[in-house]
């Protein structure tokens, strides 16, 4: 395990190379989208059309910020996960038709997503709940904003971070799941202490 600063736009190779427990800290772009974005956006894929926003080897984080407009100016006060098994749907084909890197939420996601991203070459990363005040910190500015029509937390928001984390690798490009292997950890565990008492 081990503590990782990536920079945008993230290559394959920066990707093969983390492993779930690694630590990451992102600068660059991140973009973020919620159900009602990846629902426009899969309908833009279904028609072929082009998106006004490229996740072409960049960073999807699960957000619906909370801004406010200062003047002509947008302020993000908070920005923290939603969760992402919300758009398990989706995600397989985010990855694999517009090139999606490193997904950011919270809660991990389902094996749709794993099975692309060990076949694509993408990770999903876990920033932590409750913190929404500290991700808006490592925000820097807002590069601009697409599909405000959707409402302010489910429109498209292009983000220039700084050292955005601690994000901890959640499922990585190889097939593995922290997810999968607390579960079987637990379970295991489970069924130790289900023998010992049935032994008494």
């Amino acid at each position: 395990m081990g503590r990782i600063e990536l920079h945008t736009p993230l290559s394959e190779r920066d990707i093969r190379g983390l492993h779930i427990g690694d630590t990451v800290y992102i600068s660059g772009t991140i973009i973020t989208a919620r159900d009602a974005a990846h629902k426009r956006i899969m309908k833009f894929i279904a028609e072929k059309k082009k998106l006004p926003f490229s996740f072409k080897d960049r960073v999807l984080y699960h957000c619906g910020p909370l801004v406010r407009k200062v003047e002509d100016k947008w302020i993000v006060l908070a920005a923290g996960p939603t969760t992402s098994m919300r758009m398990e749907p989706f995600e397989d084909e985010v990855i694999g038709k517009l090139g999606v890197r490193l997904i950011i939420g919270k809660g991990g996601m389902g094996d749709k997503t794993k099975d692309a991203m060990k076949r694509y070459g993408a990770a999903y990363g876990v920033f932590t709940g409750g913190a929404a005040v500290l991700a808006a910190e490592r925000i820097k500015r807002i590069i601009r904003v697409e599909w405000l029509d959707l409402g302010i937390p489910d429109a498209v928001w292009i983000f220039e971070v700084k050292r955005f984390g601690p994000i901890i690798i959640g499922i990585d490009s190889h097939g593995e799941s922290l997810y999968d292997k607390v579960r079987t950890e637990t379970l295991n565990n489970l069924s130790g202490i289900f023998e010992a008492f049935n032994s008494q």
